[in-house]
């Protein structure tokens, strides 16, 4: 019986990969990553020393100079980044042009007959403009800071419906960010962005909030891995297992975020939550307290909105890190630009109780309840994903968080 095959990922900083969690959800063989040095990747690209190999930056474009045979979509792109030895030769594929494909083709989006403008000039711009021609797109133009068409001049293509991001513009740790402004493009009727941390940037919150149909780059990581699989294995998969290494991704990078009136316990089912899965909890009053003083003194020495300003502040910095339970002040929904500090790397859970029930020491805005719920009722409403009952206990409510999750 043969043994499992041994399968991994050459690059030269591979600290961030999910690579191989990816790989553990298609298919069971070995899966390593090997962050080595030039020479070492020519070496084991040319030795066979691995049954498959996939090839990050820096080595995609020594891989294909190395490769006796290539599949179509690797000569066009003249880089390879999956590597396997059939019969004595190299065969080198680049699966990352099947892996846009089909999370462009998963989120609705048609190219076909469209006018499509890049973001950026570098190899996944390349893989963009090949991926666009294959889908039937009339029009690609690659946009670049010195080139003919700019960040200057973009808005002049006023007959854009396709956006297409490969720049590192929005991405860890440099969230908040879009390379361009999608209000100004009237025509815009569809963005992708390649970016996968955070899982929504703010060109992907851009494009939610204007109605056009977007998607983030963890689809195209997911089905990359998929083909570079059926590479390894010499046989198809199923397209489902895109479905299941994506979400398995999803889940862990994924912060849990709770809201909720003050005193409704978000707290309590936040610390339930973290302990069971093993996770990170984070207060957020409990942070400003350590940074800046309690709350409350805050509230009342300096006024509500300097403490909601911290409270940003401090949502801001939280929102781009991931795997994290976040539990939250009750007026976090009074600022709305909360809301994209949250739901970039998270799922936000709305933690209901009674009016009745909710406790009240130490909270100097809740001395009339109701007024405070009216007020807020529909910003909680708009903020939360999912709603939580928390009127039977704090265990159920945690359980309910976690099955959903």
């Amino acid at each position: 019986m043969k043994e499992k095959l041994k399968c991994g990922l050459l690059g030269e900083k591979l600290g961030h990969s999910y690579s191989k969690q990816i790989h553990a959800c298609l298919a069971d063989y070995e899966y390593e990553l090997y962050a080595v040095s030039r020479e070492r990747a020519a070496e084991m690209i040319k030795g066979g020393e691995l049954d498959g190999l996939n090839v990050t930056i820096p080595y995609k474009e020594l891989a294909y100079s190395l490769c006796d045979e290539l599949c179509d979509f690797a000569k066009a792109a003249k880089s390879v980044n999956t590597v396997v030895h059939r019969q004595g030769k190299i065969y080198g594929a680049n699966t990352d042009v099947f892996g846009f494909i089909s999370m462009v083709e998963h989120a609705g989006i048609s190219f076909r007959g469209k006018s499509v403008i890049i973001l950026g000039s570098g190899g996944t711009s390349k893989t963009a403009r090949i991926a666009a021609k294959t889908m039937g797109a009339e029009k690609i133009r690659v946009v670049s800071r010195s080139g003919e068409i700019n960040y200057d001049n973009v808005y002049s293509l006023t007959d854009t419906e396709i956006i297409v991001n490969t720049t590192p513009v929005g991405m860890y740790p440099n969230n908040g960010n879009a390379p361009v402004d999608l209000s100004r493009f009237p025509l815009c009727e569809g963005v992708v962005d390649v970016i996968y941390n955070p899982t929504k940037t703010k060109l992907i919150l851009d494009a939610e909030r204007l109605g056009i149909p977007c998607v983030s780059g963890l689809r195209m990581l997911a089905a990359q891995a998929k083909r570079a699989a059926e590479i390894f294995l010499d046989k198809s998969l199923p397209d489902s297992l895109i479905d299941v290494a994506e979400k398995n991704v999803f889940s862990t990078v994924s912060n849990i975020i709770l809201i909720g009136m003050p005193g409704s316990g978000k707290s309590t089912v936040a610390k339930l939550v973290a302990k069971t899965l093993g996770r990170t909890l984070v207060d957020t009053d409990e942070v400003i307290r350590d940074r800046f003083g309690a709350p409350s003194e805050i509230i009342t020495s300096q006024g509500e909105d300097e403490f909601r300003r911290l409270e940003t502040e401090v949502i801001a910095e939280l929102g781009k890190e991931s795997g994290l339970v976040i539990s939250t002040g009750g007026g976090i929904v009074e600022r709305e630009e909360n809301y994209s500090h949250l739901t970039q790397n998270g799922r936000i859970f709305l933690i209901e109780r009674k009016l009745s029930r909710l406790a009240r020491d130490d909270r100097p805005l809740s001395t009339d309840v109701s007024a405070l719920y009216e007020r807020r009722r529909e910003k909680y409403n708009r903020f939360a994903d999912v709603k939580i009952d928390n009127n039977l206990s704090p265990e159920k409510a945690a359980e309910s968080i976690i099955s959903l999750f």
